[in-house]
């Protein structure tokens, strides 16, 4: 009997299990199947696939026989299907796509410090985003969110001043609020699909997750993710033959 099937599935198996009990700390002995649902609850992969997680935690213990004196014996190969399959599960869990790899090419609207605060209103209506990122010589400083300009165009037009002669003379740095960034998250480079869709169902209200080289302030974006952005996200996943978000 060719093993070559068998010997797929335990390596990615063995793997799986490995990655999760390593991650969150359980007991050594712990059972496969209440392992996958533990985690489950802190892991959004995890639980998309727990069902076949569970089920192969099943076909485990049927591919394998334990033996008194002689370990294991493989009595059963799994088929070409459920080895590819969980060799898939086993990359998304142990090794899964950075969400950079998913916005290779992403416009993201910037506007600088000394430019006047029309300069974002005019960003705002050609791109159509809701965030504007704002730089002061190279470095970012913080973002302007769309809502909140509405509030501070709002409060300028009914002080009685003159709206066009504000958002000429104010500058896009003057208008950035320190405050704005608690409803954005900042990420590294490394962060994977899975790190940005578990921020974004942590917090129902967050506007962005903004992806830097160290996940700090003042460092160049390198992508912008809204929950615009899923079905392209869904896409890529598609592609890869995984389950969509």
């Amino acid at each position: 009997m060719d093993n070559e099937n068998a010997a797929r599935f335990l390596r990615s198996y063995n793997s799986i299990e490995a990655q999760l009990k390593s991650i969150y700390s359980v007991r050594p002995t712990q059972n496969f199947t209440d392992l996958v649902k533990r985690c489950s609850d802190m892991n959004i992969t995890v639980r998309r696939y727990s069902t076949e997680l569970i089920d192969y935690g099943k076909l485990r213990n049927a591919i394998v026989h334990h033996t008194a004196g002689a370990g294991e014996t493989v009595i059963a190969v799994p088929c070409d299907e459920v080895v590819e399959n969980i060799e898939y599960i086993e990359r998304q869990v142990c090794r899964p796509p950075k969400v950079t790899d998913a916005f290779k090419v992403k416009k993201i609207v910037t506007a600088y410090a000394d430019e006047p605060l029309l300069t974002a209103v005019r960003e705002f209506a050609e791109n159509r985003q809701k965030t504007v990122i704002v730089y002061d010589h190279g470095n970012m400083i913080g973002v302007i969110n769309s809502y909140a300009l509405y509030r501070i165009i709002a409060d300028v037009a009914e002080g009685g001043e003159n709206l066009t002669e504000y958002l000429r003379t104010t500058t896009c740095g003057e208008a950035v609020d320190p405050a704005e960034m608690e409803n954005y998250r900042l990420m590294n480079k490394y962060a994977t699909v899975l790190d940005v869709f578990t921020e974004f169902e942590k917090r129902r209200s967050l506007v962005a997750v903004i992806v830097t080289e160290n996940g700090v302030l003042g460092e160049k974006v390198i992508s912008i993710i809204t929950p615009a952005d899923f079905p392209r996200i869904n896409k890529f996943l598609e592609n890869y033959n995984v389950k969509p978000f």
